[in-house]
């Protein structure tokens, strides 16, 4: 049993406590993100555990699978820890982010719903999911017919114990309806010193609802760890390629510096003023960054201990706010 140290708050009105940081698990998943070993992912697994990490949040289409066959050797061995894990099902048509032209019925029939379901209940060895998101959604799929009925039902049939959606990146008003709508425990969302459009409307609004919160991409998908500067090149493959392609590596370097000079008592490093930029709003259940290696593991890790930013520093980091859409391509 590892020596819980992280602190924990309420995933919303679920009656689940999750640990402050949980663990991003796309990046173990081994496409996209380049570099992962799956001995060295299983290590950062059990590390982050031990230091008393008990929510993982992964997807069917990390790895293809890859990140939930891991996951399921992890609690296979950690059985009766009380690790929380949710995942996702991917949109049929394989589009991330999903397009407002897009029907529901071509992203989330029911019965691919309920097959991904199935599929992602046998890469993790469970009888049933703690939490099953939508990966991607539009606010249209409200007014629509079917995906519903196959979430409800899972739920009835005990396969999944709570609900939630993935909200569209940088698009944080897309998921307002569904915040009030009554269908969801939880909602996973875009969040990071540079997108704080979300604090506006959307996390009030969950916060009101009783809806958990998962906020991920933390660090800007590397931006604000401090280690992107202009020269930063990634391995053929890795999608960092175009998120930070163009001007983009230089603009990022440039805010990172700026940051800098704000680090202090309160925060010692970019990434642990990133990870208590999100943690010190009330209605955020748990900060899920990407973690591969177990020092990232322990160095985020330190960060979950119930500590929030002072109002003054979080008053200044509001003047940092950067809105843009580096999936579409706005800078």
């Amino acid at each position: 049993m590892g020596d819980r140290r992280l602190n924990r708050r309420p995933l919303g009105r679920t009656g689940l406590e999750v640990s402050e940081i949980g663990f991003g698990a796309w990046g173990i998943g081994g496409a996209q993100w380049i570099g992962a070993t799956d001995d060295e992912s299983l290590r950062a697994l059990h590390r982050a555990v031990d230091l008393g990490l008990n929510f993982i949040d992964t997807a069917l289409a990390y790895g293809k699978g890859q990140s939930e066959r891991l996951i399921g050797r992890l609690l296979k061995e950690r059985k009766g820890e009380g690790i929380v894990v949710a995942t996702k099902v991917p949109p049929k048509n394989l589009v991330w982010p999903a397009s407002k032209d897009v029907p529901v019925r071509e992203t989330f029939p029911a019965t691919h719903i309920e097959r991904m379901c199935e599929k992602s209940l046998k890469n993790l060895d469970l009888e049933r999911l703690d939490l099953l998101q939508l990966h991607v959604w539009q606010d249209a799929y409200l007014d629509q017919d079917g995906w519903r009925d196959a979430l409800l039902g899972l739920k009835k049939a005990g396969k999944v114990r709570l609900l939630g959606i993935s909200v569209g990146e940088h698009d944080a008003d897309s998921a307002l309806r569904a915040a009030s709508s009554g269908l969801f425990d939880a909602m996973q969302i875009l969040y990071n010193i540079f997108e704080q459009r979300p604090a506006d409307r959307l996390l009030p609004l969950c916060q009101a609802h009783g809806l958990g919160v998962l906020a991920r991409v933390p660090f800007d998908e590397g931006g604000l760890t401090g280690l992107i500067t202009p020269d930063t090149t990634f391995p053929e493959g890795d999608f960092r390629t175009g998120y930070f392609g163009g001007e983009r590596r230089r603009q990022v370097f440039e805010r990172c510096e700026a940051l800098k000079k704000l680090l202090d008592g309160e925060a010692k490093s970019l990434t642990e003023l990133a990870l208590r930029f999100c943690l010190s709003h009330e209605a955020v259940s748990t900060v899920i960054p990407g973690m591969r290696r177990t020092g990232r593991v322990e160095e985020n890790c330190a960060v979950g201990d119930g500590r929030r930013l002072s109002p003054g520093l979080l008053a200044t980091l509001k003047q940092h706010a950067w809105p843009r859409n580096f999936y579409e391509g706005d800078t």
